[in-house]
């Protein structure tokens, strides 16, 4: 496509997102989601986060079709440019989680007799270690829920996703987690 007609495109897609035209913009999610998807599969390394980071950028375009200007320049190159601020935005986000897992996975206090001091010691310690082992698009949610008391609103605001987002990746974490534990022995774990 040449750069006038690409111009002109932008422009008119523009205005009609401006008046929350949604045949707008999915006009422009399929036309330009394919490589804001593989740039920000390059950078985030993850599928999960790479079409979270997508999603952030489609929502900033549908909410805030101002601050594209289609004479500064393509909308190919703007929403490429929301989407790589995103990903490197989840990388940051999993970096400063990673570290508070990585501090919360060696503390867990337990209360009780001598027996129970035990018995419960293994028991959290396993649960860390399964906790641990998840993959982070799982970990993450499940640690900012139940260790740090977080609502799944929360979580979904702390993680940058959507709330639907984070309620299917809290469910899916927690039933992996119980199929985590059941196979390590503990019974009563996967429901």
């Amino acid at each position: 496509m040449s750069d006038v007609r690409t111009q002109a495109d932008d422009s008119r897609l523009h205005g009609m997102l401006t008046v929350a035209d949604e045949i707008a913009l999915a006009e422009a999610y399929d036309r330009h989601a394919p490589s804001a998807y593989a740039l920000a599969l390059r950078i985030t390394g993850d599928q999960g986060s790479a079409e979270d980071a997508v999603q952030e950028a489609f929502v900033e375009l549908w909410r805030h079709p101002e601050r594209f200007d289609p004479h500064s320049g393509s909308l190919r190159a703007w929403l490429c440019m929301l989407t790589r601020r995103r990903a490197i935005d989840l990388l940051r986000r999993q970096t400063v989680q990673r570290t508070h897992l990585t501090r919360l996975a060696g503390q867990a206090p337990v209360e009780g007799g001598v027996e129970e001091d035990v018995v419960g010691a293994a028991q959290a310690k396993a649960v860390r270690e399964c906790v641990r082992d998840l993959p982070a698009l799982y970990r993450d949610p499940i640690a900012l829920a139940y260790y740090y008391g977080l609502s799944y609103r929360q979580v979904a605001a702390e993680l940058g996703v959507p709330e639907g987002t984070a309620k299917s990746r809290l469910r899916s974490g927690l039933r992996l987690l119980a199929e985590r534990m059941s196979a390590a022995g503990y019974p009563g774990s996967a429901s």
